[in-house]
């Protein structure tokens, strides 16, 4: 990875052995990987058996959870909020990990699209939840900082699952207690 940065500092036409760049293709590299464990991530060791009895049938909801992501079509950051909700059945997933969930489908390289209906999915999957909503709000880089260049554009997703795509009441319910 090291030696693919370096090759587009030089085919910008920069000089790779300018103090300031000298160690850039090591720490660009190591930034890239940061940014992009969610590839190492397995979802249950995320997970840890965190999952809990409970006679709870209510919605549980954690929003405002930052993520940020980088755009697979231009490899440019798209950072914002997202809001999750389900409804457990049984069991409760422990209150960290559902952002924990959300950082590994974030750091890959994503579409926002995808990303939503990972999560949902993934909530439901691993709490057989009787539902799963997830919204979320990001600006991406690549609208902002070329192409139409639209400073204040804001992209929203959302993905309803069970009882809050069945059930016009529940899915209410989320989007009330969201804003």
């Amino acid at each position: 990875m090291e030696e693919s940065y370096l090759k587009i500092i030089k085919a910008i036409g920069e000089n790779p052995e300018r103090a300031g760049l000298k160690d850039t293709p090591k720490r660009a590299a190591k930034a890239m990987r940061f940014l992009m464990q969610g590839y190492e991530m397995n979802i249950d060791d995320v997970i840890n058996n965190a999952l809990f009895p409970s006679d709870t049938d209510e919605m549980v909801i954690v929003k405002n959870i930052e993520l940020y992501s980088m755009c697979e079509h231009h490899m440019l950051p798209f950072i914002g909020k997202c809001h999750v909700a389900y409804i457990p059945k049984g069991k409760v997933l422990g209150l960290s990990k559902i952002a924990r969930i959300v950082d590994v489908f974030a750091r890959r390289l994503q579409i926002q699209e995808n990303l939503t209906n990972e999560i949902a999915n993934c909530i439901v999957e691993k709490t057989g939840a009787a539902g799963a909503a997830v919204i979320i709000e990001a600006k991406h880089m690549c609208m902002m900082m070329r192409g139409v260049e639209k400073q204040n554009s804001v992209m929203t997703t959302s993905c309803m699952l069970g009882a809050f795509r069945n059930k016009a009441t529940t899915r209410n319910e989320f989007l009330s207690l969201i804003n």
